[in-house]
């Protein structure tokens, strides 16, 4: 019997690799990847907390309701007048019912930098980029009602809602992707921000004012909170390698 002869019978008596079975998303995956009390703590508390002002906006009554979310506004008249209620409570409303589509955009966005960096630091990322964008987006209406350019009902308008944080939290995610994926996250992100702003009114003063409070939020959380907290993630990696 040949060498050759000898190694096809050798190979015959082998048994036959195994081929791995396409793995099926289970339920239990997909429920792994929503916010929870023990994983994203920041995450689901404050998808609760909305949840308690979203009802609290469906079934109080509307005078009430009307006079919470107006105390909580940051519009240029609250901003001058009590500027740290505002700031605080204007984030604690959604502009309309759509609670669960904001449970999904919370999975997508704020829950994955909280799994990787913490609690704490998301909540930072979140609030500093609605801080600022609030800022950077009603001061210059102030000023400009003060010159009178603009007349004083421009300082009124009704301006709640936690986009500003969504978006600051999702561009510095972005910046953690890497090559062909930030590209592609990047484009969806300012396609995002884009379709928000054309399904409003796109030519209306609070249309252009949120427009750009999307625009500054994203961008601070990709230019400023993205590169630090690659670093921070460099520095998890090497302290857990020593």
């Amino acid at each position: 019997m040949t060498g050759e002869a000898q190694a096809m019978l050798l190979k015959a008596g082998r048994p036959a690799p195994a081929i791995a079975a396409p793995r099926r998303f289970s339920a239990r995956q997909f429920v792994r990847f929503l916010p929870n009390p023990k994983a994203t703590p920041f995450t689901f508390g404050y998808l609760v907390l909305l949840l308690g002002t979203t009802l609290v906006l469906k079934f109080a009554d509307p005078a009430v309701t009307e006079r919470l979310l107006r105390l909580s506004s940051t519009d240029a008249h609250n901003l001058w007048r009590r500027p740290l209620t505002s700031l605080l409570t204007s984030a604690l409303w959604l502009s309309d019912e759509g609670w669960l589509a904001y449970v999904v955009i919370f999975a997508i966005a704020v829950a994955p930098l909280e799994r990787r960096f913490g609690a704490r630091r998301a909540a930072t990322v979140f609030f500093s980029g609605h801080v600022l964008a609030t800022l950077v987006t009603e001061l210059p209406v102030m000023v400009l009602i003060s010159a009178h350019v603009l007349p004083a009902s421009a300082g009124h308008w009704l301006d709640i809602g936690v986009s500003y944080g969504f978006f600051t939290t999702a561009g510095a995610l972005v910046f953690l992707l890497r090559g062909r994926a930030r590209l592609a996250g990047l484009a969806a992100l300012e396609a995002f921000i884009a379709v928000i702003w054309l399904a409003d009114d796109p030519a209306s003063l609070d249309a252009v004012v949120t427009l750009l409070g999307h625009a500054v939020a994203a961008h601070f959380g990709l230019l400023f909170w993205g590169p630090r907290l690659r670093l921070a993630a460099g520095r998890q990696a090497s302290a857990s390698v020593v």
